[in-house]
């Protein structure tokens, strides 16, 4: 019997380790187009490995995390990001963190992270959040979260938050790659560069041509 179980086990684990080490590398950049001319190769799927013997523990830190961000523009929010580029310890650790300073009726607005599902608390104040499933659904998750609640926007999905409260908000979020990236929705498709054709924008959004003038000229 316990011949059988040991050959059991011995059959799971090599199956377990099969599927393991069939499974290619998370993205950690929009794309990376292969190169046939290996001298043509500038780009990785990350950053090079510093040599372990000059790291220091600076590699590893971040000071002053605790300080608001200056909010200047429209939306009354804004990100402080803390990815690979920032804090090159993170670099093949799959993680980063931002904070989030919400002036009263500021609004993180909708957009996704291509490579991050992302994990938000708050610090302060009182937020409404919310994300859209996917089609065919498109179903709005919406949700009144206060200071020390926690909320996970699954990677990929349209989120947002919006601080409902009479004074500032704070959140920070940890998000599962060390380089999520961001598409902000708006931004994306109005300010893209060069734009998107005027034809396409008005029969997507089923508007008159004025109102994609108005959006672009935000952008200009």
């Amino acid at each position: 019997m316990k011949s059988s179980i040991f050959y059991l086990l011995v059959v799971f684990l090599a199956l377990f380790s099969s599927f393991a080490y069939a499974t290619d590398p998370g993205s950690l950049q929009d794309f990376c187009v292969a190169a046939e001319n290996p001298n043509h190769a500038v780009f990785v799927n990350g950053l090079f490995c510093k040599d372990p013997n000059l790291v220091v523990a600076d590699d590893f830190y971040l000071a002053r995390f605790n300080k608001p961000g200056v909010i200047t523009n429209p939306v009354e929010s804004i990100v402080t990001l803390a990815n690979v580029f920032i804090l090159p310890g993170l670099n093949t650790l799959g993680l980063s963190v931002a904070r989030v300073d919400y002036e009263p009726k500021g609004v993180n607005p909708p957009h996704t992270h291509p490579r991050a599902t992302e994990v938000l608390t708050v610090m302060e104040g009182t937020l409404r959040v919310g994300f859209v499933t996917s089609d065919p659904d498109n179903k709005l998750l919406t949700k009144l979260i206060y200071k020390g609640d926690v909320f996970v926007f699954p990677q990929g999905l349209i989120h947002y938050q919006m601080n409902v409260g009479k004074t500032p908000a704070v959140a920070i979020s940890f998000l599962s790659s060390q380089n999520p990236g961001v598409n902000r929705i708006a931004d994306a498709v109005f300010g893209s560069k060069p734009f998107i054709d005027d034809d396409v924008l008005t029969k997507a959004f089923q508007v008159d041509k004025k109102v994609v003038d108005i959006l672009h000229s935000q952008y200009v």
